[in-house]
């Protein structure tokens, strides 16, 4: 019986010997999916020392058994983490484990990070399941995420100004912001200022300039007495004030009825007349012809005042002096602008009150028949040896305004029909190369076709 005994306690020292070991070499030998080197839960984190790992086996391809700290079956090829305590259950013939006593608040996984450098550590045992490696991808991930979030977030907060600075600087430039009323109250109160000497003056007229191409600013200033300043300013002594003005003056009469009825009654008319008239320099007579052309054009009665105050004579005789050839051209079509529009207003059917009033007032225009009294039927033709196509496209079109009445005056010029028919030779090769590129209207099909009439109408 006492040898029965011994040889059963010898068993299952021999059970429990061989079930330790056979624990010990599968843990070495059939590894899961990561091995690392042994951390204790102290140093994780600190150790300056790289983990190794080795990638074996597909943690899919094992069935890891995960201890408690009750005893539970260990099943045929379950993997068995180091430590646990093992037993041969002589009842069931199964083998168990579980966690040793004492150990249970030492379980699970440890994640760490050190610098850019980070994983996970299993501090059961040196083995990670399939379970914790997917969980320790995750948390990796995350890590990885919140650090690319945040270095967005800074590389943002680098770039861009954070929107408490920008309010604040907007607040401050509504302070100081200035509506182009106000900024041309100050420009009109610094050009009539006794102390302002003449290079602030002409900066006044220079900056105002600018504003006055809108019709609410050009408004503007007539409603403060700046445009009266501005008319004023055309008698000065000082060239450069005279030239400026003008060039305010025209800017601020383009396209606007009333400044333009205001300049009318403020006398403008007159005083731009006498600028043309006289001796003065190109630069300020090429900006009062801007102003006086601006003044004319869709202003019936400004026009019906320019020839009772002998302004077609002023023109024709600037037309024809020398040094300011640069200004014909000008000058032809501001006369061909405002016999076109006699003509299309005439042409336009409207029943309505002010087309009608319209009519009537250009009905009172006899600019063309003054024009063919004062021998510009033999002026304009002289600008087609100008080599430029702009400018003979403009006479072309002048000379054809004018052929019924200026005939017999065209055949009378020297030259003339040679001149046409050049051009016409000229723009037909033109108007092939434009017909070859697939430009079936093209620009010089057009002065093609105004030679051409003119040339059969002089026939």
């Amino acid at each position: 019986m006492k040898l029965g005994c011994l040889n059963l306690v010898l068993f299952l020292i021999s059970v429990h010997l061989l079930n330790y070991c056979w624990s010990e070499n599968w843990q070495q030998q059939k590894v899961s999916a990561l091995t690392v080197l042994e951390h204790t839960e102290e140093n994780v984190g600190e150790s300056k020392e790289e983990a190794t790992v080795e990638d074996d086996l597909d943690p899919e391809d094992m069935e890891v058994f995960y201890p408690t700290n009750d005893w539970q079956v260990v099943k045929p090829g379950q993997a068995i983490p180091a430590g646990l305590h093992v037993r041969l259950n002589l009842e069931t013939g199964k083998n168990e484990a579980k966690i040793p006593d004492g150990e249970t608040g030492k379980t699970g996984l440890k994640y760490w990070k050190q610098g850019t450098r980070h994983g996970m550590v299993n501090l059961d045992s040196k083995s990670f399941t399939a379970e914790e490696l997917k969980k320790a991808l995750k948390l990796m991930k995350l890590e990885s995420n919140t650090q690319t979030e945040e270095g967005h977030q800074e590389k943002l907060r680098e770039t861009f100004r954070p929107i408490e600075e920008l309010m604040a600087d907007f607040e401050a430039m509504n302070v100081v912001m200035e509506t182009d009323m106000e900024i041309i109250n100050k420009l009109v109160s610094k050009f009539n200022s006794s102390g302002a000497t003449l290079e602030d003056k002409v900066a006044a007229l220079y900056d105002l300039e600018y504003y006055v191409h809108q019709v609410d600013n050009a408004q503007h200033l007539m409603s403060i007495g700046g445009l009266q300043l501005v008319i004023k300013a055309l008698n000065a002594t000082e060239p450069r004030i005279q030239e400026h003005a003008a060039f305010v003056l025209g800017s601020a009469l383009s396209g606007n009825p009333k400044v333009q009825i205001e300049a009318i009654e403020a006398g403008a008319l007159q005083k731009l007349l006498i600028l043309l008239a006289t001796d003065q320099p190109v630069a300020m007579k090429k900006k009062a012809l801007f102003a006086f052309s601006s003044l004319l054009r869709h202003f019936p009665f400004a026009q019906q005042q320019f020839l009772k105050l002998g302004g077609l004579q002023i023109l024709g005789q600037l037309f024809q002096a020398k040094g300011i050839e640069s200004l014909r051209l000008r000058i032809m079509t501001l006369l061909y602008d405002m016999v076109m529009e006699k003509k299309l207003i005439q042409e336009t059917q409207d029943d309505s009150v002010q087309h009608q009033e319209k009519c009537r007032q250009y009905d009172e225009l006899n600019l063309l028949p003054l024009m063919l009294e004062q021998d510009w039927c033999t002026m304009v033709p002289k600008l087609l040896t100008s080599s430029e196509h702009d400018t003979r496209e403009k006479v072309l079109r002048t000379m054809n305004l004018m052929i019924s009445s200026c005939r017999s005056e065209y055949q009378a010029i020297q030259g003339l029909s040679s001149l046409l028919d050049m051009l016409r030779s000229e723009y037909e090769g033109l108007a092939a190369e434009e017909q070859k590129e697939g430009e079936t209207d093209g620009y010089f099909l057009g002065l093609l076709n105004s030679a051409n009439d003119i040339i059969k109408q002089l026939k």
